[in-house]
């Protein structure tokens, strides 16, 4: 039997500051939810493949983050380190229905 996810409201998108970030505590992991100066918004678990950095603290720029540890650059549509880094952090489904956020998250 596999757990299926429930959308669940997790705030608005004027919670986060343009190009900023928001973390979400869950039972098993934090998730960063990320907003970029277009008011796209994206989440992540909020660690960097590399050493395990708080991603919800690093540098949001077009539609990736820096790593505050190490400046790795995690792409925040497909969770992958850009070249020359290697890794990648899981992506965690996010939608805006008008100014409200939901994530996908299971039970």
């Amino acid at each position: 039997m596999t757990e299926t996810a429930a959308w669940t409201r997790v705030g608005a998108i004027d919670d986060i500051p343009i190009l900023g970030s928001r973390v979400v505590a869950t039972p098993t992991e934090d998730i960063a939810i990320f907003r970029t100066a277009g008011d796209r918004i994206f989440a992540l678990y909020d660690r960097c493949p590399h050493k395990q950095g708080k991603l919800s603290q690093g540098i949001v720029h077009g539609t990736a983050v820096t790593c505050p540890l190490h400046n790795w650059v995690i792409g925040l549509d497909d969770g992958l380190a850009k070249d020359p880094d290697e890794g990648c952090v899981d992506t965690v489904p996010v939608r805006l229905e008008g100014r409200d956020i939901f994530l996908a998250v299971k039970p």
